[in-house]
């Protein structure tokens, strides 16, 4: 009999730390699975998931870029959270129906209400980007009570898609204008190994002010860096990847993942 998996997929995604997280938690509470990873490009998500409907080992895949949008549209139901950001981070099986889910948006809303406790700026928030990631955080900045989002990408027309969509009552802005608001969330992969950071400029940003960036690496990304030396307070990308796959890891497994022992993982996690 085949040992239940789950697995991310994405086009790249050999630098996901998911596994790592995964196999953390399954050999922790000893969980008879495996999680692993395959690269998957947009025109092979398709045919992947006809081979996933069928296979009764699958527990389901996180999603990263570039599929986030196109795993809401060839599912067969999707929760709320994925509807409202009209993006995905997991598909499972649920009772024979291809779900889409969005773990993205309450990691998202739960790191932002600890940068509210530690006294961060909330008056307004700059979002950089304008796919997935993008939209989730638009979602949980919602949630969460925040109202003067600004949207900065490099797709304008796409971005003024989003405000729309969203309600934004600032119009976006180029991505590379200054950040001027309380907050800035990076939902672009720039920043990670082999993709520069193209707007590090945080000298506008208040005292108070804080810096969410969702991308990671092993070391930490030039836009921490420019945080860090601004005086900002900060959320790194491992923090958003580390706290979507505990639910994640929870809707796969069955189990909620063991985060007393999260300082072990974050050590294996910094190596």
């Amino acid at each position: 009999m085949t040992r239940p998996y789950a697995e991310v997929i994405g086009d790249p995604v050999e630098q996901s730390l998911s596994p790592t997280i995964h196999g953390f938690w399954l050999k922790a509470l000893s969980i008879d699975a495996d999680y692993g990873k395959r690269r998957v490009t947009r025109p092979e998500l398709p045919a992947y998931l006809a081979e996933k409907r069928a296979d009764p080992a699958w527990r389901g895949s996180n999603v990263t870029m570039p599929l986030k949008l196109d795993a809401v549209a060839l599912a067969d139901e999707a929760s709320d959270r994925a509807v409202a950001a009209g993006a995905a981070n997991l598909l499972m099986m649920r009772e024979g129906r291809l779900t889409a889910a969005n773990t993205d948006v309450g990691a998202i809303a739960t790191l932002l209400g600890r940068l509210h406790e530690a006294k961060a700026g909330m008056g307004s928030v700059t979002v950089l980007g304008n796919g997935g990631a993008a939209r989730a955080a638009l979602v949980a900045l919602k949630l969460v009570g925040i109202a003067n989002v600004r949207v900065q990408a490099r797709d304008l027309a796409e971005a003024r898609k989003l405000a729309v969509e969203f309600g934004l009552e600032t119009g976006p802005e180029p991505f590379t204008e200054p950040i001027v608001s309380d907050g800035l969330v990076n939902a672009t992969p720039l920043g990670m190994p082999g993709r520069d950071c193209l707007n590090c400029e945080l000298q506008h940003m208040p005292g108070q002010g804080w810096v969410f960036d969702m991308a990671y690496g092993p070391s930490e990304t030039p836009l921490i860096e420019a945080a860090k030396e601004a005086g900002l307070k900060l959320v790194d990308g491992l923090d958003m990847l580390v706290e979507q796959a505990a639910a994640s890891f929870e809707l796969f497994f069955g189990l909620k993942p063991p985060r007393d022992r999260d300082a072990q993982l974050w050590q294996l996690l910094r190596q």
